[in-house]
């Protein structure tokens, strides 16, 4: 390990990890010191591990909240979605792991497939900040976005409120969701995969091309798939090779 990629990456001493709190598919409990537990924190430990310090994890409660903290110092690596909105202050590796993102509609919805979503006179309710909420920023033009800051289940209280046309979301959090609801429906297909990715600050270079070698040989030798099936965690899947 080359000393230039130490001192970018764990320039204390010890690599401080963001860790998003808020990804119930990534961080799946506590470990009996209390720390974060998952998937997201395994592979932030098995970095610190390949690089020879200590890890911190530094818990944020939602993505974006992590992406506003580049280029404070609060942490060196960060464990997040890879969107364009963020790759402008941070270097990301190729995605270690995906989640399918859908819609559910309320009972009784004439909304039958992906491509009857985005259309005037609808209202999609959605997580601010969420990865896949900057997603829809992105790339609906017709149906109104109704962003709801505080998390998934803040957005799903909404959307029920308000009652609300369609409903955002990671495919296995509406399954839970969707028994809240009865004769509600989740639509089949996807309208975008969130990216897990791992980024640093864009100046730290020769950490930046670690990172992504790291990531690769993490899904190709079975390391991955390996965490995700000792979280138990459903919704998951390893990402394609870069």
């Amino acid at each position: 390990m080359s000393p230039e990629i130490t001192s970018q990456l764990a320039p204390t001493g010890v690599l401080r990890a963001g860790i998003n709190l808020g990804n119930f598919l990534l961080v799946t409990g506590r470990t009996p010191a209390g720390e974060p537990d998952g998937v997201s924190p395994d592979m932030a430990r098995a970095i610190a591990e390949r690089l020879g310090v200590r890890v911190q994890l530094v818990p944020f409660a939602r993505p974006n909240e992590i992406a506003d903290a580049a280029g404070t110092g609060a942490w060196d690596i960060a464990l997040i979605g890879a969107e364009p909105q963020r790759a402008a202050k941070i270097a990301f590796t190729a995605a270690y792991c995906e989640i399918e993102a859908t819609y559910l509609v309320p009972p009784g919805s004439p909304i039958t497939a992906m491509d009857q979503v985005d259309r005037k006179g609808l209202r999609i309710c959605s997580s601010a900040g969420a990865a896949y909420t900057l997603w829809l920023e992105r790339n609906i033009k017709q149906a109104e976005l109704v962003l709801i800051p505080g998390g998934g289940a803040a957005a799903f209280r909404h959307f029920l409120d308000n009652k609300l046309e369609v409903y955002a979301g990671l495919r296995p959090g509406l399954i839970s969701d969707v028994e809240a609801l009865p004769g509600a429906r989740i639509l089949d297909g996807q309208f975008m995969a969130v990216q897990q990715a791992i980024g640093t600050a864009r100046e730290n270079a020769a950490g930046a091309e670690f990172l992504r070698g790291f990531v690769e040989e993490a899904k190709s030798s079975g390391l991955v798939a390996r965490l995700i099936e000792a979280h138990k965690v459903r919704g998951l899947s390893v990402a394609p090779a870069a």
